[in-house]
Order: C-alpha cells, then sequence, then structure tokens
C-alpha cells in the first residue's frame, strides 16, 4: 500500500478570507474610530465635565422620556433636517445614539448630521448598553440607575437587574421613531 501524503487542512472560517495586511488593517481601524466611540468613552468624558462634543439622542419622545443620557440633545432622526440648525452648532462634534446594536437609527442620523455639515461620531451599544454598564439615566420621573449587567461589565458577583421597563423598545409605543 502506498504512503499517503496528509492533506493541508482547509482554513478555519476565522480565516476562509485572509486577515488584510497590518497598514491596510491599521488604517481601517483608525478610520472606524473617526465614527464610532463608546459608551465608556461617553460616560467617561462627560463625568470629567468635557464640553467638546454634544450628544444626541436620535429616539421618539416616548423612549426619551422613559430614560436618556443625562445633558442629551432630544433630536429625533426623522427631525434633524429641520430642527438641527436651531439645537446643534456645526463646529461642535456630535456624538448620536439611539436603542442599540439592533437598531440603526444612530446610523441614519448621523448621516443626516454629516449632511447638513456636522462631525459625528455615533455612540456603539446606544442607551441600551448605556444602561446595561449601569449609567445614569434621565426619565420623566426624574434620575435613576439601574444594576450593572454582568455579562457587559465584570462584576464582585452575581447580580439581579431590576426590570424597570424593556431596553429595546418604549413603552406603549408603536416604534422607536428613530
Amino acid at each position: 500500500m502506498p504512503l499517503q501524503t496528509p492533506r493541508p487542512a482547509a482554513p478555519s472560517p476565522v480565516l476562509a478570507t485572509a486577515p488584510a495586511a497590518p497598514d491596510e488593517a491599521a488604517a481601517y481601524f483608525a478610520a472606524r474610530l473617526a465614527f464610532h466611540t463608546d459608551v465608556a468613552d461617553v460616560h467617561t468624558a462627560l463625568a470629567a465635565g468635557a464640553t467638546d462634543f454634544v450628544v444626541v439622542d436620535s429616539r421618539s419622545t416616548e423612549a426619551w422620556d422613559q430614560g436618556h443620557v443625562p445633558g442629551a440633545v432630544h433630536l429625533p432622526a426623522a427631525r434633524i433636517p429641520q430642527e438641527a440648525g436651531e439645537l446643534l452648532d456645526t463646529t461642535v462634534p456630535v456624538v448620536v445614539y439611539c436603542w442599540g446594536p439592533g437598531c440603526d437609527g444612530a446610523t441614519r442620523a448621523a448621516l443626516a448630521l454629516a449632511r447638513l455639515g456636522h462631525r459625528v461620531k455615533e455612540m456603539l451599544g446606544g442607551i441600551e448598553y448605556w444602561i446595561r454598564e449601569g449609567y445614569e439615566v434621565e426619565t420623566r420621573q426624574g434620575r435613576e440607575r439601574r444594576a450593572v449587567d454582568s455579562l457587559t461589565v465584570p462584576v464582585a458577583g452575581p447580580l439581579t437587574v431590576p426590570v424597570a421597563g424593556p431596553l429595546t423598545a418604549p413603552v406603549g409605543a408603536g416604534g422607536c421613531g428613530c
């Protein structure tokens, strides 16, 4: 019986498409950071008193009332063309958010703002991850903070997250309005 030469293993699904060359990857990731920020960086900057950007919540009034980033400007995506000029200064960069990773409302809002001449970044994770990471929100009733989600933030022990309303849709509304 002849000896069989082992066949090279097929690449894994991870490497079925080869990774980009390091210089191409560096350019891509640098560009990505020009378009996105995350909730931890926004929270850290706001807590330190940063005034070099403004946060815009692009969700509906029902969603805004249910909870939003303290100090954010409420500007639903559909109203950006009519109201952005009154509410925002084109010389101040904007960080826009919507519900979360499953919603592209912040992307639509960022596009509308960019078309109006604003420098804009999208806050990855939206209000969902702001809440999951345990940051305070303003609601119609005042400020509140939920327990952190142990899937998104390291915690010392087991947590139960109190249910005060859904994270992904406003209570009693037909949609998010973004």
